[in-house]
């Protein structure tokens, strides 16, 4: 009989954060690539460009080394730069973007990753092409304190309306994927449930 090792991360994405990290932000990143998520957003929005492009390269190569996907955050030359074929962009963002540069954005990037916050959002992201969602915020969290949740009946709603990925952020949990999964989302985006994951 075969036994089959669940995976608790394999539908998780990880949004990076070094301020949470207590010690080596590339160790922890080390520890958490050898988990298999989804996939790595990596955001640091704070660094320069020369900062982000010498962090991006170091997390480029532990990822590729797991075959974990790693979409950067916005910085569309780097990620050309270093060859990377994953970017995330934000709807405001996405918006500024002239039809040109929409089409150079699909031309030049395998995955296409863009977060929304309304059904509206959703529509002009898969316009866009998009090739995946990351919707918020799900429940409310620390990121945003105040800001309620919009629920998982929101998510399952926009799930409905779009036939590409869908990854819910915004309080995420390994402990409510299961919720997550029910609604028809591809699965979640977690931060501090990464950054500050102490197993190995």
């Amino acid at each position: 009989m075969t036994i089959s090792m669940y995976n608790p991360y394999e539908h998780a994405i990880v949004i990076t954060n070094r301020t949470l990290v207590q010690g080596s932000f590339l160790e922890q990143m080390e520890k958490v690539v050898c988990l298999h998520p989804q996939g790595v957003i990596l955001r640091e929005r704070d660094l320069s460009d020369e900062e982000y492009e010498a962090l991006a390269e170091k997390v480029l190569g532990i990822c590729a080394r797991e075959k974990v996907s790693c979409f950067l955050h916005s910085r569309i030359s780097i990620a050309r730069r270093l060859g990377c074929t994953d970017i995330h962009l934000s709807i405001p963002y996405v918006q500024s973007m002239s039809e040109t540069e929409r089409e150079e954005l699909r031309r030049n990037f395998a995955q296409v990753s863009i977060s929304c916050h309304s059904m509206e959002d959703m529509e002009l992201a898969v316009q866009a092409g998009a090739s995946q969602i990351i919707l918020g915020t799900i429940f409310e969290t620390d990121c945003k304190k105040g800001l309620p949740g919009r629920g998982l009946e929101f998510l399952e709603n926009v799930c409905k309306e779009v036939d590409i990925p869908v990854y819910a952020i915004g309080g995420i949990t390994a402990e409510k994927m299961p919720q997550i999964l029910g609604t028809g989302a591809a699965g979640g985006c977690m931060m501090s449930g990464f950054m500050q994951l102490k197993e190995k």
